[in-house]
């Protein structure tokens, strides 16, 4: 495993879309591994492939509730439920924070790390997210969907970018 290198807000990878994963080999078994050494080494709720400049779909996100990190491969959001506005960032936009507008509640489809097909319902941190993270895979970044005039910036001196 090893940490891979975050792509950060100015990057035009960040605003390409990603591809669907066709094979679960070794290399995408290797990238799922890195992916979530590096979301939990810059202390993120989830992190997709783009982020570390694969454009490929594939997410991972653990929102330490007690079930470790999810994998997901070639996430669709089938159906959304309700709205509501949350604060988010990003850590490919470091100490930048802003409301969006996210589904209160959603349900995705997607494979797991062994390929096999599953759906989850997902409400609040959960879905929102999976909403981010798939977001990113279409080459949207959460500042486009920002509320306006809602961006902080915010100095943390533990900020290891």
């Amino acid at each position: 495993m090893a940490i891979r290198t975050m792509r950060l807000e100015n990057d035009e990878i960040l605003r390409k879309k990603s591809r669907e994963v066709e094979n679960i080999d070794e290399k995408i078994q290797t990238l799922i591994d890195d992916m979530i050494e590096t979301m939990y080494k810059y202390n993120g709720v989830g992190l997709s492939a783009v982020q570390v400049g694969v454009l490929k779909r594939v997410v991972v996100i653990d929102i330490e509730d007690g079930e470790g990190a999810r994998i997901f491969i070639n996430p669709k959001i089938t159906k959304t439920k309700g709205e509501h506005e949350v604060e988010e960032g990003c850590l490919s936009f470091p100490n930048q924070y802003a409301k969006v507008v996210r589904p209160k509640e959603l349900t995705v489809e997607a494979l797991d790390r062994d390929g096999k097909k599953f759906t989850l319902k997902a409400k609040d941190l959960l879905a929102q997210a999976i909403a981010h993270e798939v977001d990113h895979l279409e080459g949207v970044v959460f500042t486009d969907r920002m509320i306006p005039g809602t961006l902080e910036y915010v100095q943390n001196e533990n900020t290891e970018q």
